[in-house]
């Protein structure tokens, strides 16, 4: 998977920036932690510059995007973290754990280093997907078959809070669902580019040529405008916290 954020994470720090409101869930839910590793870290999105964040990265790519001011960083995988016992308060993983090949080894890791809670920003895939699933209904089976279902994370990590982050309307990390409000915005491939799931479809072409032709006639507004009138929406994003 990190062969894979070498080729889409070119432009990521400029299409993935964090976004404040969610930013501040995942603060808020790390609680009096005052240290912390990010696990699968990227460019350093949502790493709290107030605490001593330590960040893992397996891709150089995403390694070379994160500026000055980001948190140190080492190259390396989930399963595998390079630090003792109880060597950090809390660990957070954002946006990362479908990603990991070994989920159950991984999260076995961030007990072993992390002597709090744990904080994982995830996607249920449970969650049957908003409008953009009719344009691209491979994306609900794609979710099963990457993310771990919500038990999964009662599993590993014994109880568990689980919150849902709802997504505003002008989201400054584009994810998958951060343009739920702005559909044009999938037509463009520079955006699609910084979206893993786009990358994991064999045929986009389909489903790019229906959303474009609706948006043009008006069926799009008239099947989904009210959404036009919503601040924030559930797209099915949850932020899980270990007890």
């Amino acid at each position: 998977m990190n062969q894979l954020y070498d080729t889409i994470g070119v432009d990521y720090a400029r299409l993935r920036r964090p976004d404040h409101r969610i930013e501040a869930a995942i603060r808020e839910a790390l609680g009096a932690a005052a240290s912390v590793v990010n696990v699968g870290a990227g460019a350093g999105s949502y790493e709290p510059r107030d605490l001593t964040v330590v960040a893992v990265e397996p891709s150089l790519e995403m390694i070379l995007q994160r500026p000055d001011t980001a948190a140190p960083v080492v190259q390396g995988w989930a399963q595998d973290l390079p630090f003792p016992d109880d060597a950090f308060d809390a660990a957070m993983a954002v946006l990362t754990v479908h990603h990991w090949q070994d989920k159950e080894r991984g999260f076995a890791e961030l007990r072993r280093v992390a002597r709090k809670q744990i904080v994982v920003l995830t996607y249920d895939p449970a969650f049957r997907g908003f409008w953009l699933t009719d344009y691209f209904p491979e994306l609900i089976t794609l979710d099963e078959g990457q993310m771990p279902d919500l038990v999964d994370y009662q599993r590993w990590l014994g109880e568990v809070d689980v919150t849902p982050v709802l997504i505003p309307h002008d989201c400054t990390d584009g994810f998958l669902c951060a343009y739920w409000r702005r559909p044009a915005a999938y037509l463009d491939p520079a955006i699609r580019a910084a979206i893993s799931s786009f990358w994991s479809l064999p045929d986009l072409s389909a489903g790019l040529e229906r959303l474009a032709r609706d948006l043009e006639s008006g069926a799009w507004q008239a099947r989904y405008g009210d959404l036009l009138d919503r601040d924030e929406l559930d797209c099915g994003y949850r932020l899980v916290t270990s007890r």
